[in-house]
Protein backbone atom coordinates (compact mmCIF):
# COMPACT_ATOMS: atom_id res chain seq x y z
CA UNK A 1 0.00 0.00 0.00
CA UNK A 2 2.92 2.34 0.55
CA UNK A 3 4.48 1.69 -2.65
CA UNK A 4 1.08 2.68 -4.38
CA UNK A 5 0.95 6.04 -2.32
CA UNK A 6 4.17 6.82 -3.05
CA UNK A 7 4.25 6.12 -6.48
CA UNK A 8 0.72 8.06 -6.96
CA UNK A 9 2.28 10.88 -5.01
CA UNK A 10 5.61 10.92 -7.27
CA UNK A 11 3.53 10.43 -10.80
CA UNK A 12 1.19 13.75 -9.26
CA UNK A 13 4.30 15.73 -8.61
CA UNK A 14 6.14 14.92 -11.51
CA UNK A 15 2.49 15.57 -13.40
CA UNK A 16 2.15 18.44 -11.73
CA UNK A 17 5.92 19.77 -12.91
CA UNK A 18 5.47 18.81 -16.83
CA UNK A 19 2.27 21.05 -16.57
CA UNK A 20 4.02 24.08 -15.05
CA UNK A 21 6.96 23.77 -17.17
CA UNK A 22 4.92 23.73 -20.13
CA UNK A 23 3.09 26.40 -19.31
CA UNK A 24 6.41 28.60 -18.39
CA UNK A 25 8.33 27.79 -21.84
CA UNK A 26 4.71 28.90 -23.75
CA UNK A 27 4.75 32.97 -21.64
CA UNK A 28 6.23 35.77 -23.56
CA UNK A 29 9.52 35.98 -22.56
CA UNK A 30 9.24 39.58 -22.18
CA UNK A 31 7.30 42.38 -20.42
CA UNK A 32 6.41 44.03 -24.09
CA UNK A 33 5.27 40.86 -25.20
CA UNK A 34 2.60 40.17 -21.88
CA UNK A 35 1.87 43.09 -22.21
CA UNK A 36 -0.01 42.81 -25.54
CA UNK A 37 -1.65 40.15 -24.55
CA UNK A 38 -4.11 41.77 -22.62
CA UNK A 39 -7.76 40.69 -23.36
CA UNK A 40 -10.60 43.19 -23.26
CA UNK A 41 -8.08 46.26 -23.98
CA UNK A 42 -6.96 47.72 -27.63
CA UNK A 43 -3.24 47.53 -27.70
CA UNK A 44 -1.74 49.90 -29.90
CA UNK A 45 1.48 48.79 -31.08
CA UNK A 46 3.90 51.55 -32.97
CA UNK A 47 7.14 50.73 -34.61
CA UNK A 48 10.08 53.29 -36.04
CA UNK A 49 12.40 51.96 -38.27
CA UNK A 50 16.22 52.57 -36.87
CA UNK A 51 18.24 50.57 -39.66
CA UNK A 52 19.08 47.51 -41.50
CA UNK A 53 22.43 45.09 -41.93
CA UNK A 54 23.42 43.23 -44.97
CA UNK A 55 25.39 40.22 -43.68
CA UNK A 56 25.67 36.78 -45.71
CA UNK A 57 22.44 35.54 -43.48
CA UNK A 58 20.42 38.26 -45.01
CA UNK A 59 19.17 41.45 -43.52
CA UNK A 60 19.26 42.15 -40.00
CA UNK A 61 17.06 44.80 -38.97
CA UNK A 62 16.38 47.30 -36.00
CA UNK A 63 13.39 49.37 -34.79
CA UNK A 64 11.83 51.12 -32.10
CA UNK A 65 8.70 49.60 -30.73
CA UNK A 66 5.87 50.85 -28.56
CA UNK A 67 2.75 49.03 -27.35
CA UNK A 68 0.34 50.65 -25.64
CA UNK A 69 -3.11 50.56 -23.90
CA UNK A 70 -5.24 52.75 -25.52
CA UNK A 71 -7.66 53.13 -22.47
CA UNK A 72 -5.51 53.48 -19.83
CA UNK A 73 -2.54 55.39 -21.74
CA UNK A 74 -0.06 53.06 -20.13
CA UNK A 75 2.94 52.08 -22.77
CA UNK A 76 5.30 49.44 -22.63
CA UNK A 77 8.97 50.22 -24.50
CA UNK A 78 11.66 47.90 -26.37
CA UNK A 79 12.70 46.97 -29.45
CA UNK A 80 12.77 44.35 -32.45
CA UNK A 81 15.95 42.68 -33.93
CA UNK A 82 14.42 41.02 -37.10
CA UNK A 83 16.54 38.80 -39.39
CA UNK A 84 15.10 38.21 -43.05
CA UNK A 85 16.60 36.19 -45.78
CA UNK A 86 15.35 33.67 -48.28
CA UNK A 87 14.54 30.66 -45.83
CA UNK A 88 13.96 32.92 -42.70
CA UNK A 89 12.07 35.96 -41.56
CA UNK A 90 11.68 36.51 -37.62
CA UNK A 91 12.50 38.95 -35.27
CA UNK A 92 12.55 38.86 -31.07
CA UNK A 93 11.70 41.54 -29.00
CA UNK A 94 14.08 43.00 -26.10
CA UNK A 95 12.41 45.20 -23.75
CA UNK A 96 13.37 48.36 -22.73
CA UNK A 97 14.96 47.84 -19.27
CA UNK A 98 17.42 45.24 -20.98
CA UNK A 99 18.89 47.86 -23.25
CA UNK A 100 21.50 49.23 -20.90
CA UNK A 101 22.73 45.61 -20.30
CA UNK A 102 23.01 45.04 -23.91
CA UNK A 103 24.57 48.03 -24.96
CA UNK A 104 27.15 47.19 -22.28
CA UNK A 105 27.70 43.66 -23.59
CA UNK A 106 28.36 45.13 -26.95
CA UNK A 107 30.72 47.73 -25.71
CA UNK A 108 32.64 44.69 -24.19
CA UNK A 109 32.49 41.94 -26.84
CA UNK A 110 33.66 45.02 -28.96
CA UNK A 111 36.85 45.44 -26.82
CA UNK A 112 37.54 41.94 -26.16
CA UNK A 113 40.89 40.62 -26.26
CA UNK A 114 42.54 37.29 -26.05
CA UNK A 115 43.22 38.44 -22.50
CA UNK A 116 39.52 37.31 -21.40
CA UNK A 117 41.32 34.26 -20.24
CA UNK A 118 44.32 32.58 -19.57
CA UNK A 119 43.18 29.67 -21.61
CA UNK A 120 44.15 29.31 -25.16
CA UNK A 121 40.35 29.73 -26.64
CA UNK A 122 36.68 31.29 -25.55
CA UNK A 123 33.47 31.74 -25.66
CA UNK A 124 31.52 34.70 -24.31
CA UNK A 125 28.03 35.36 -25.05
CA UNK A 126 25.30 37.65 -23.67
CA UNK A 127 21.59 36.53 -24.01
CA UNK A 128 18.21 38.93 -23.58
CA UNK A 129 15.10 36.96 -21.96
CA UNK A 130 13.74 36.61 -25.58
CA UNK A 131 16.72 34.79 -27.14
CA UNK A 132 19.09 37.17 -28.80
CA UNK A 133 22.57 35.87 -28.36
CA UNK A 134 25.50 38.20 -28.89
CA UNK A 135 29.18 36.16 -28.75
CA UNK A 136 32.50 36.38 -29.54
CA UNK A 137 34.86 33.06 -29.74
CA UNK A 138 38.12 32.73 -30.52
CA UNK A 139 40.06 29.24 -31.01
CA UNK A 140 44.06 29.05 -29.96
CA UNK A 141 44.62 32.13 -30.22
CA UNK A 142 44.72 32.07 -34.23
CA UNK A 143 43.50 34.34 -36.25
CA UNK A 144 40.74 36.99 -34.93
CA UNK A 145 38.40 37.06 -32.34
CA UNK A 146 34.98 36.33 -34.31
CA UNK A 147 31.85 37.76 -33.18
CA UNK A 148 28.27 36.12 -34.20
CA UNK A 149 24.66 37.08 -33.68
CA UNK A 150 22.27 34.02 -32.70
CA UNK A 151 18.34 34.27 -32.67
CA UNK A 152 17.11 31.99 -30.09
CA UNK A 153 18.38 28.36 -31.13
CA UNK A 154 18.90 29.06 -34.79
CA UNK A 155 22.64 29.21 -36.52
CA UNK A 156 25.07 31.89 -35.56
CA UNK A 157 25.43 34.58 -37.83
CA UNK A 158 29.02 35.69 -38.64
CA UNK A 159 29.82 39.37 -38.03
CA UNK A 160 33.11 41.30 -39.07
CA UNK A 161 33.97 44.11 -36.99
CA UNK A 162 32.54 47.05 -39.15
CA UNK A 163 29.05 44.80 -38.94
CA UNK A 164 29.11 44.31 -35.26
CA UNK A 165 30.16 48.17 -34.84
CA UNK A 166 27.30 49.13 -36.99
CA UNK A 167 24.61 46.85 -34.95
CA UNK A 168 25.86 48.59 -31.48
CA UNK A 169 25.37 51.78 -33.48
CA UNK A 170 21.85 50.97 -34.28
CA UNK A 171 20.99 49.40 -30.96
CA UNK A 172 22.24 53.10 -29.46
CA UNK A 173 20.06 55.09 -31.61
CA UNK A 174 17.47 52.86 -30.84
CA UNK A 175 17.60 53.14 -27.30
CA UNK A 176 17.89 57.25 -27.72
CA UNK A 177 15.24 57.12 -29.77
CA UNK A 178 13.45 55.54 -27.16
CA UNK A 179 14.47 57.66 -23.97
CA UNK A 180 13.08 60.89 -26.44
CA UNK A 181 9.52 59.31 -26.49
CA UNK A 182 9.62 58.17 -23.23
CA UNK A 183 10.63 61.51 -21.62
CA UNK A 184 7.94 62.70 -24.03
CA UNK A 185 5.39 60.24 -23.31
CA UNK A 186 4.69 60.07 -27.12
CA UNK A 187 4.35 57.34 -29.93
CA UNK A 188 7.39 56.56 -32.58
Amino acid sequence: MRLFQSLLITGCCAFAFTLHAQNSTNAPATEIENFELQTDAVIVKGYSEVGTISTDAGVVSVRCKQSSNAATGRAEYGITVGLASSNTRGYLVVDYDELESLLNALTFFNRITYNVTPMPSFDAAFTTKSGLRISAHSERRQGGIQSFLQFEDSPRISLSSDQFTQFQSLITQAKSTLDGLKNKGSTP
